[in-house]
């Protein structure tokens, strides 16, 4: 039999970590991502002063009369009517948040907390539909109520989701069946 011999592998030391590199990368990282923020709010604020033509939001009146629907959601933003990626940013209306809907005579009462209110007269509605996506916010067929409402000389879209999307179909409906009412009311 032949002896074997075994040869030890030579001993190696750890590798060193270079923290003046690592230090180095993580403070680079945090400067581009400070100055893709800075781009981003730059672009907003660009946006809004270009849509500084849109007249004051209106409020609510005193007395709106009794309420016809409510509904509790989400306010996902608004854009020019037709083109769902074209949002508006001025008054405030870019802003994504909490809803609370209020259907009355009067017109559609739009609450959220953390952001500014609006009123949109009966006068001023056009159109309530279904949709799909609105700038930002894609979801199921039928998944946001989208209401086309006229504000200065712009149609503008504003999309919202219900807490309970049943709802949808009736706001839908009853939007429809006033701004009608009220157009016939207008053609005599």
């Amino acid at each position: 039999m032949t002896p074997v011999i075994l040869l030890a592998a030579e001993k190696e030391s750890a590798e060193v970590t270079d923290w003046a590199a690592r230090i180095g990368w993580v403070v680079g990282l945090g400067l581009f991502v400070a100055l893709v923020y800075w781009l981003m709010r730059e672009g907003w604020k660009w946006r809004s002063t270009l849509q500084g033509d849109l007249p004051e939001l209106p409020s609510a009146p005193d007395a709106p009369g009794p309420v016809k629907l409510s509904l509790s959601g989400r306010y996902h933003g608004s854009t020019s009517a037709g083109q769902w990626l074209d949002r508006i940013v001025a008054h405030g209306l870019g802003t994504r948040s909490r809803v609370e809907l209020t259907l009355t005579d009067a017109g559609l009462d739009v609450v959220r907390p953390g952001a500014n209110d609006f009123f949109v007269p009966v006068a001023a509605l056009r159109e309530a539909r279904l949709d799909k996506g609105i700038a930002g916010k894609v979801l199921t067929e039928g998944g946001l109520l989208v209401v086309t409402w006229e504000h200065g000389d712009k149609l503008i879209d504003s999309g919202f989701r219900s807490d309970h999307a049943a709802e949808h179909n009736e706001w839908g409906e009853t939007l429809n069946d006033m701004i009608n009412k009220t157009e016939t009311e207008g053609a005599r």
